[in-house]
């Protein structure tokens, strides 16, 4: 069975309806301000902050934590997956 994850927060669910028809904690614009994003890379062993080179063996891992390369300015944002 496929799973699909979260953009922003990782979370991971067993379809694209389920994720996006829920809010999402680690919206840009806020908590819960908008709906989950479709993750529209691979499930990977090892995923990469495509500002910064930061890796993280989840995606989740990598997604909750602040970014010192991120284009609104150090620490302004979340580290974003490479695809």
């Amino acid at each position: 069975m496929r799973t699909y994850y979260c953009e922003f927060c990782g979370q991971k669910f067993l379809s694209v309806q389920a994720l996006t028809s829920g809010k999402c904690i680690h919206h840009p614009n806020g908590s819960f301000k908008g709906t989950h994003k479709l993750y529209e890379g691979n499930e990977k062993s090892q995923y990469i902050c495509k500002y910064c080179g930061q890796k993280a063996s989840s995606l989740a891992g990598l997604v909750v934590n602040k970014c010192i390369r991120h284009p609104k300015g150090s620490f302004k944002g979340t580290h974003s997956p490479a695809l």
